[in-house]
């Protein structure tokens, strides 16, 4: 290692003018081992710099290069890995950590001495050394600057003490004194030698000089080791004075260590004096309930809002009591555990009080908006009496009752029920599911003769109760049977509240009998037949619109408050919910919820908004029920009325998932959209069976098909409900598929048609499809509004073509056969030399359709066209028109033939253009 040592200071650090301290072979933990050498080593320049550098050897193996090197001021920890045992491996802990395994503990530890010496010597910021013995910093080797050898006080010392001492330069007076001295001495330079055996001889004279000093002095030794003896015997005379006053001053000090001792008690029991006050302070200020908001928890009034601000600040009083936390120790008081029975029976009292009174509320509340409903729609239910009138009078608004004075009134005990719901749970559970039961009942009713005026608003019909004649009954002669009705009920609700989960059937059987006639009279709404959509007008289908609006208009704010007011008054706040967990709020009506409140903990429940929406779902079962059941009454007026249902509907489904997609509206109304997409989609289908299921007179003439009619009055109504509509993708989808119904259907019609030709049903059906398309602008179907026009023209020229051979049959199979001559390789000068074909039998065939026939030719197409043609349509003028230019189209191109054919024969036709222009005119104009 001492080879190494030179080796590197001579090739890397003397260079750099650094000098080599400590060494220790090591490598890299947790890796193959590749040694390399961790150096200590301070430059000789001022300022003094302190170094840790990495030597490497290098691949080849014949010298070594510097890899690394961090000041010593980076390094923050040295970790020695264990102070008690031998281990070679240490951590140095600069920017980041390096782990490091010596080649021997002994190399190790002389590394880390080095260090801890530089750090005392040149760093003002500690390095903390961890897991280094601290034996091994006290007891480091002290090496004197002697021990080095001559020659090598700029090389490697081994990390010993001196050899980190700076090097200690002549001040200016040294440097006189030796100046002087070798001034003195002419050979002092040029005979190095000679210059010190003078200074020995010199020296040796010196000495001699002082050993006899010393020894003319003895006398002067001897007078001064006589003063000294003399001082002894003074110091033992002090010290036996000192002795007899320390005895004296012994009894003293046994006096003040007893009053010592005595403050000492003083003090202890002053502290615990204090200790105990604050004790008792602490008891008293947190465990001490006023002797108000005690009689408030006992006697306060729960009707008044004194009362209930009174007894609210109270029961927050006792919670504070019940909640402190108590010092350890102060539960095995017997005064704090009084208290704390004290505070329980109050509570206890107080929770059974407050839930008895709620629930007194509860019925008293539901039994006043029960009366208000009987004022509302008593006759509803009177079988025999005159609907059209009694609606008129009372349900003349298709409105919804308006809760809010009783959420009012209810608020009032939101924070009580808040304390009720975290000291007694069970009790609070308990006026949960009596609220529910009760509310559950009146919505039930509000909502089914809400939905019960909606149906009869929109059947616009009273036939069902006009049969029982025009008896009439007095307000004043059924008033007691109402009134014993809501007696009866109130009753029993009374019966029910002195125990929360009491049983609720009296309800149920109140709410069977009071709705019966309502089903009855619901389901003969229902069982009507099927009407034509001919018999509606839009007036009607406006009508139903507005209604069905209407009826969404009224449940969402309805919902919604009624959300927001159970949320307010059973404190259940809107937390997000955990996915996957099962609620306990999902059986609310018997099972975990009796479970839960009968042991009076908490429910588990994961999330609070899940318990919000099962209550709803439970206060509002009947929505979606009755919404089914008015869709399908709707749908059974008019297929059409989907349409509009779909699009209120979807709107009213995008505004409440924009307000809360989870909620209980959110959920109610989307499941209602499934079922009015469905009868949307049934609508459709049922058009396309429709359009297959057409059967053709085969007596009259097509016309334009009734499907292809219903295709437009369904795009005309689509159009102008689905404007700016959320669902408009559901609409386009409908008429690809209707318009591909109509496409296959028309060319199956005509296919079909024996006194219609077919050209005329796909020319008359596809011109109404290309117009209805072209007016209502819908860009779904830009590519069957082509089509349709392409169909038609195509169609309507076929026609004229087959038409027109009708009035010049002979002239034109003349002529027919002439090109066919021609196209057989006859030139066309010669045709004239054919016998069927020369010019006798031209003029024969020319003189058989003078202008008169023609005419009348003329005349038999116009009307057999206006036979083929319906009026509805009004192509006839059209077909006409193209007729009339194919016919001269013909007319020309006959004359060609005759002046290729027949040159200077003379031969032409009895008639001209201008003949044939007024010919269909006059035509045209007598029909």
């Amino acid at each position: 290692m001492t080879a190494i040592k030179h080796a590197l200071q001579r090739d890397i650090f003397t260079p750099n003018d650094e000098r080599l301290l400590s060494i220790v072979n090591v490598c890299k933990a947790g890796k193959k081992k590749k040694n390399c050498f961790l150096c200590a080593t301070v430059t000789t320049e001022r300022p003094v710099q302190v170094k840790v550098v990495k030597v490497k050897k290098s691949d080849k193996g014949d010298f070594y290069k510097r890899q690394a090197a961090w000041a010593l001021r980076d390094l923050a920890v040295v970790d020695a890995k264990d102070a008690a045992k031998e281990n070679p491996e240490f951590d140095l802990h600069f920017e980041k950590i390096y782990k490091w395994v010596a080649s021997s503990t002994a190399e190790k530890n002389a590394f880390i001495s080095c260090i801890w010496k530089l750090n005392q010597r040149y760093l003002r910021k500690k390095i903390d050394f961890v897991n280094v013995s601290s034996q091994l910093l006290e007891e480091l080797p002290k090496v004197t600057e002697e021990s080095v050898p001559s020659g090598e006080n700029q090389s490697v010392t081994g990390g010993d003490e001196e050899a980190v001492d700076e090097y200690q330069e002549l001040n200016a007076r040294e440097e006189q004194d030796i100046e002087i001295m070798m001034g003195g001495c002419e050979c002092a330079i040029s005979n190095a030698e000679a210059f010190a055996e003078k200074l020995s001889r010199e020296l040796q004279v010196l000495d001699g000089a002082n050993i006899q000093s010393i020894m003319a002095s003895e006398k002067q030794v001897n007078t001064l080791m006589k003063l000294l003896d003399e001082a002894l015997d003074e110091v033992d005379q002090i010290e036996v004075k000192l002795s007899s006053y320390e005895e004296m001053l012994q009894s003293v000090k046994e006096q003040m260590d007893q009053i010592s001792e005595s403050n000492h008690l003083i003090h202890l029991s002053n502290t615990n004096n204090v200790k105990l006050l604050s004790e008792i302070e602490f008891l008293v200020n947190h465990l001490d309930l006023a002797k108000g908001h005690i009689k408030a928890l006992q006697e306060g009034d729960l009707a008044s809002s004194r009362g209930i601000e009174a007894c609210t600040n109270a029961a927050d009083a006792l919670l504070q009591c019940m909640n402190v936390a108590l010092r350890p120790g102060h539960d095995l008081l017997l005064a704090v555990k009084q208290q704390q029975q004290r505070f329980s029976d109050l509570r206890e009292h107080f929770a059974r009080r407050l839930a008895s009174h709620l629930n007194n509320v509860f019925v008293q509340q539901f039994t006043q908006a029960l009366l208000q409903l009987y004022n509302r729609s008593y006759f509803l239910s009177v079988p025999g009496h005159d609907q059209s009138s009694t609606l008129a009078q009372h349900s003349i608004e298709l409105t919804l009752p308006n809760h809010h004075p009783f959420h009012r009134d209810l608020l009032r005990y939101a924070k009580l029920m808040e304390w009720l719901k975290s000291t007694d749970y069970g009790k609070y559970e308990g006026l949960t599911k009596n609220y529910m039961d009760y509310i559950s009942r009146l919505y039930e009713r509000e909502i089914k003769d809400f939905f019960e005026v909606a149906k009869i608003k929109m059947t616009g019909t009273t036939k069902e109760s006009k049969k029982f004649g025009p008896r009439r009954l007095s307000l004043v002669a059924t008033l007691p049977r109402k009134e014993s009705a809501v007696k009866q009920e109130t009753e029993s609700l009374h019966g029910s509240s002195g125990k929360l989960t009491g049983s609720t059937s009296s309800l149920n059987k109140l709410s069977v009998q009071s709705s019966g006639n309502r089903r009855s009279q619901s389901s003969s709404l229902l069982d009507m037949g099927n009407m034509s959509a001919s018999d509606l007008d839009v007036a009607d289908r406006t009508k139903f619109d507005k209604i069905f609006e209407q009826v969404l208009s009224e449940l969402e704010p309805l919902c919604l408050a009624e959300q927001d007011f159970i949320g307010k008054l059973f404190k259940l706040q809107q937390h997000p919910s955990v996915p996957g967990m099962m609620t306990e709020a999902e059986d609310l009506d018997g099972g975990t919820l009796s479970r839960q409140h009968n042991s009076g903990t908490p429910l588990p429940v994961s999330s609070e908004k899940d318990m919000i929406r099962q209550m709803m779902i439970k206060i509002f079962r009947c929505i979606e029920p009755e919404l089914n059941n008015l869709i399908a009454l709707g749908d059974k007026i008019d297929s059409f009325n989907s349409l509009y249902m779909l699009v209120k509907m979807s709107h009213h489904v995008w505004t409440a998932q924009n307000v809360d997609p989870a909620s209980f509206l959110s959920t109610t109304l989307g499941n209602v959209l499934v079922t009015v997409k469905r009868n949307f989609d049934k609508c459709i289908s049922n058009q396309i069976r429709q359009m297959e299921e057409v059967k053709i007179s085969k007596k009259s003439k097509v016309g334009i098909l009734p499907f292809v009619a219903e295709f437009e009055e369904f795009a005309g109504l689509a159009e102008s409900i689905f404007k700016n509509a959320e669902r408009r993708g559901d609409l386009d989808k409908a008429y690809t598929k209707l318009i591909r119904g109509v496409f296959v259907n028309v060319e199956k019609v005509a296919n079909e048609s024996q006194k219609t030709p077919r050209d005329v049903v796909m020319m008359e059906n596809f011109h109404h499809i290309f117009a209805t398309l072209s007016r209502l602008k819908i860009s779904c179907l830009e590519a069957e509004k082509k089509e349709a026009k392409q169909k038609y023209t195509d169609h309507l020229q076929s026609y004229v073509i087959y038409s027109l051979g009708q009035p010049l049959e002979k002239l034109n199979h003349f002529f027919e056969g002439v090109e066919a001559r021609v196209a057989q390789g006859i030139r066309e000068e010669e045709v004239s030399y054919q016998l069927a074909f020369n010019k006798q039998e031209l003029r024969k065939v020319i003189r058989e359709y003078p202008g008169k026939e023609v005419k009348k030719g003329l005349d038999n197409l116009y009307k057999k066209v206006d036979k083929h043609l319906c009026e509805e349509e009004n192509l006839l003028q059209v077909v006409w028109h193209s007729m009339q230019d194919e016919f001269i189209r013909q007319y020309k191109h006959f004359e060609g033939l005759i002046a290729r054919c027949y040159p200077g024969s003379g031969v032409t036709m009895e008639f001209t253009i201008q003949d044939i222009l007024d010919y269909c005119s006059s035509i045209a104009q007598s029909h």
